[in-house]
């Protein structure tokens, strides 16, 4: 695939328009599902811009995190924003900083924005790996399949070879998770288990596709590093989905 892709004068830089279209998506996503349930639009977008600054700075911690042997051993990792950011440190981050936004700045109950917001970012995870789609990154194993895809112009992945097209299968779990979660809001009346589902649904999906995955994602003997922490994020999506109720009691 090509990362760029020029129109003219004009080049289309496509994993950074994906990602920016996942967060216009997901901000409209949650405005209006907000509007629905009464939600102060203020504090979604309040939320918003700190689960932004909260994710980049926890996608970039948690790499340096993993990478911490590599990073003694070469600093100028430290401030080379190229590349080098893990999506889960991005969800642990964007949840804390907004959790930290909404009780502490706005005072309100965190867990129905929580269940308002989860849906979208699923919604906009699928977005960004349509860009990592274009840009080759967080590629597949070879494969002899036909289903595959051959990178000619990628920085990350092996160009002409056939791989597992890993980011088309994220992507398209990334938004069938989002509409699934949109459908369930509906059926519960449960604070906090949109939520959960939303953990559990995606740490049980990323820890398959990381079967399929060839880039270097660090390990802890035969598990990735994500497929460990996917077992964390599991356990805490099934804690959180049965403790809810109790929980919203206490908010």
């Amino acid at each position: 695939m090509f990362n760029d892709i020029h129109i003219g004068p004009v080049t289309l830089h496509m994993y950074g328009l994906m990602i920016a279209v996942g967060f216009l998506s997901a901000l409209m996503i949650v405005l209006k599902r907000g509007k629905n349930k009464g939600l102060s639009e203020d504090t979604i977008y309040g939320i918003f811009y700190c689960a932004i600054i909260g994710g980049l700075l926890g996608c970039r911690l948690l790499f340096y995190i993993v990478e911490f042997p590599s990073v003694l051993k070469n600093p100028s990792i430290l401030w080379d924003f190229r590349n080098g950011y893990v999506v889960y440190g991005g969800i642990i981050g964007g949840i804390l900083t907004a959790l930290f936004y909404a009780k502490k700045i706005r005072k309100e109950k965190f867990i129905p924005y929580f269940d308002v917001v989860m849906p979208a970012v699923a919604i906009a995870q699928g977005f960004g790996r349509i860009g990592c789609f274009f840009a080759g990154c967080c590629y597949g194993a070879e494969t002899t399949s036909p289903f595959h895809v051959v990178f000619t112009h990628s920085d990350f992945a092996p160009n002409n070879v056939q791989l597992i097209p890993t980011q088309l299968m994220s992507s398209a779990g990334d938004f069938l998770i989002g509409l699934f979660l949109i459908k369930y809001s509906s059926k519960t009346e449960v604070p906090g288990r949109v939520a959960a589902m939303y953990l559990i649904l995606y740490g049980v999906g990323r820890f398959i596709i990381e079967f399929f995955r060839a880039d270097y994602r660090g390990s802890i003997g035969v598990f990735s590093t994500s497929q460990i922490i996917s077992f964390g994020i599991v356990f805490i999506g099934i804690v959180f989905y049965m403790l809810a109720p109790k929980i919203q009691e206490k908010e």
